[in-house]
């Protein structure tokens, strides 16, 4: 079984740029970005470079690239640059909440984010800065790793020997997990993945990343989940989730609610992976849904698939309700959504 491509999707390169995977275009073409600048980050975020999890890494690794272009400020302007370079990622895609908490990690363990009286006594500057931000930032991926790992073993457990999963979207590293803690129980699993319009993340990520763990998955339509599910072809719906509210909202990328539907009529179980539900939306009202431009509706993969003069549309996100959802699956177990709390 192969290391997927996709699971490492951030690094440093040695002349001190970071480089992303460009997941636009990947299996196709392995193509890595280079971004000099925190807010080079911050646009290839914006125009989908990296999905899903990635956010995170680049999140991480635009907070390291901010402290070193703060390198040569005074105590203040260093913390006002960095927090700076925070608050232009955080607002690069508001729905995933990853980003959020990179940031505030790394800039908890420099700068302070400016609200607290305390963070005045935060001097770090020049090279004591740059290094705090990188330690921060390892800390932050390495703990999300774990999680991620304890989450895919919990996931795993509700899966038989040959359970026929059904995915939307690109789950990353949590999809990652469940198939790695699925393979060491020696559980087979199978595969029925959706393309995900417009950026065909199932098509290409999903799907690339099972095949390169030695899978040979099944592409579906987004269309198609209902027919699959009614004729019995798959056992399970699992999906990742962008957010989950602590009132058992699942946020996730657009048609998961469409799939959740779909699961509940047919009798198919339908569960959605996240580290954790998010303490700081309350219910789906405190979560911004992410509104793209609807040009992105009329292309794929760089061509025009619509007739001129349609207009598109597109969020980003939908929300599915508590009642349609079997069990939320974290770090610390499988929940049901309204016992999040």
């Amino acid at each position: 079984m192969g290391e997927p491509v996709l699971a490492e999707s951030v690094r440093y390169a040695d002349d001190g740029v970071v480089e992303i995977l460009d997941r636009r275009v990947y299996p196709f073409e392995v193509s890595w970005v280079r971004c000099a600048t925190s807010e080079d980050v911050a646009v290839a975020i914006e125009r989908m470079v990296t999905q899903s999890t990635g956010p995170l890494f680049a999140a991480t690794a635009g907070m390291v690239l901010g402290a070193r272009e703060a390198r040569g400020d005074g105590p203040r302007e260093a913390a006002a640059r960095l927090r700076a370079a925070g608050a232009r990622l955080i607002a690069t895609r508001p729905t995933n909440n990853h980003i959020r908490d990179a940031v505030h990690a790394v800039l908890s363990a420099t700068v302070g984010s400016g609200e607290d009286p305390g963070d005045d006594e935060k001097r770090l500057t020049g090279d004591e800065l740059v290094a705090a931000a990188e330690a921060a930032a390892r800390a932050h991926e390495d703990a999300y790793h774990a999680r991620n790992a304890a989450l895919g073993g919990h996931a795993a457990s509700l899966l038989d020997d040959g359970t026929r999963v059904l995915t939307h979207c690109w789950a990353d590293a949590f999809l990652i997990a469940t198939v790695r803690a699925a393979q060491a129980a020696g559980k087979r699993l199978e595969f029925v993945c959706t393309e995900t319009r417009p950026y065909l993340q199932g098509a290409r990520l999903t799907s690339a990343a099972l095949v390169e763990m030695g899978y040979r998955p099944t592409l579906i339509t987004d269309g198609m989940v209902a027919a699959v599910l009614s004729g019995g072809l798959a056992d399970v719906a699992l999906t990742g989730a962008d957010r989950v509210t602590m009132d058992g909202h699942v946020v996730n990328k657009v048609g998961t609610l469409g799939v959740a539907l779909a699961a509940h009529a047919f009798g198919v179980p339908f569960y959605a992976l996240i580290d954790a539900p998010d303490p700081q939306a309350p219910t789906a009202a405190d979560v911004v849904i992410e509104q793209r431009d609807g040009d992105e509706v009329l292309h794929a993969l760089g061509r025009r698939t619509a007739a001129e003069g349609v207009t598109g549309y597109y969020p980003a996100f939908d929300v599915t309700p508590p009642h349609l959802v079997t069990g939320i699956v974290t770090e610390r177990g499988i929940h049901r959504p309204d016992a999040l709390e």
